[in-house]
């Protein structure tokens, strides 16, 4: 790749995003290593607008984060020189459009940094949900006494059988985290081929097997037409009784009706970072039951994970410049596997 430096002057870029992230995922280390080889505006916008003394005519890259609007043809047309576009958060889907690729833009997302804490997030989720550890402590506070042992045991993380929808980024970085693990995992993903299966330790099954085995079934495939609803009601009903289904991905992959009715029989329970609707209905039953653990989609990076991020972003910015590959680029070929 062509380096992007004109002799010695910095490549000028704008910050695109809602301006409240921009100190969370720029905080001055990491802003200063950004502008050792880009030339920085002042602030952040969410559209590319003037910024900082910096004019859209001039700038050849673009730093995108979440409020970043749709960089349509229109909009890119006031960016002549505009060569590359780093999205510091996950999904590119949202603001990539068919003129970007009609450019020739390079674009490169940090899904993978904002991958690392959704899977710790898992991992946490199953084993917790591996003690009833939601259930218990709510009967605990109800009954102001340990459970009975007659109830636990059920209970315990041995030889549990762990299903993965989904060898994404997010899913195989969940594989790796469960090898310390005595978990028994197997995958489904129908682009996963046998030898990478095998390079990951998991065995590789049809979902209708894979729901009718997992006593935890943890959802990572992206929200493509080919994945709506992939989690119906028929699948939902072969998982074993006290199964626990994790969805960090997204609501729309999970029959939302279906996975209610069984919720609220206490058959199944769940942990759900993710609904469809986001968020629910005031009045959702879910809200009150016992069997299940909801989050406002926080699985994603928060807080001190931001910075994360702003990292990949630097490192992509120093690559582009110095003429090396982007390591995380996007191609437009990915965007149907892709979240």
């Amino acid at each position: 790749m062509p380096s992007i430096h004109n002799g010695a002057a910095r490549p000028a870029a704008l910050f695109v995003m809602d301006p409240a992230h921009l100190p969370r995922l720029f905080p001055p280390g990491v802003r200063e290593r950004l502008s050792g080889v880009l030339r920085l505006p002042d602030d952040a916008a969410p559209h590319p607008v003037p910024a900082g003394g910096i004019d859209p005519a001039e700038v050849e890259v673009l730093i995108t984060g979440w409020g970043c609007a749709p960089l349509t043809e229109p909009v890119l047309s006031g960016l002549p020189r505009l060569r590359a576009v780093l999205h510091a958060a996950g999904s590119v889907k949202h603001h990539i459009t068919e003129a970007c690729w009609e450019r020739g833009l390079s674009v490169s997302s940090a899904a993978a940094a904002n991958a690392l804490p959704v899977a710790e997030f898992t991992l946490g989720a199953m084993l917790l949900s591996g003690k009833d550890a939601l259930g218990t402590a709510a009967r605990y506070t109800a009954e102001r006494r340990p459970p009975a042992a007659a109830r636990t045991h059920t209970m315990g993380n041995y030889r549990r059988r762990v299903g993965i929808v989904g060898a994404s980024r997010i899913g195989r970085r969940v594989i790796e985290l469960l090898r310390p693990f005595d978990f028994e995992v197997a995958v489904h993903d129908p682009y996963l081929r046998a030898e990478e299966a095998r390079e990951l330790g998991v065995a590789p099954l049809p979902l209708d097997e894979l729901c009718a085995v997992s006593t935890v079934l943890s959802l990572h495939a992206p929200a493509v037409p080919a994945t709506r609803r992939l989690l119906d009601a028929r699948r939902l009903a072969l998982l074993p009784d006290g199964a626990t289904v994790i969805n960090t991905a997204r609501g729309s992959l999970v029959d939302q009706n279906a996975l209610e009715a069984e919720l609220v029989s206490g058959r199944i329970s769940a942990v759900l970072d993710v609904t469809e609707p986001e968020p629910l209905p005031v009045d959702s039953p879910l809200f009150g039951l016992e069997n299940v653990l909801l989050t406002p989609h926080i699985a994603g990076a928060l807080g001190n994970e931001l910075e994360r991020l702003g990292e990949v972003v630097a490192q992509e910015a120093a690559a582009l410049c110095a003429g090396r590959p982007l390591r995380h680029r996007v191609q437009r070929s990915d965007l149907d596997t892709i979240a």
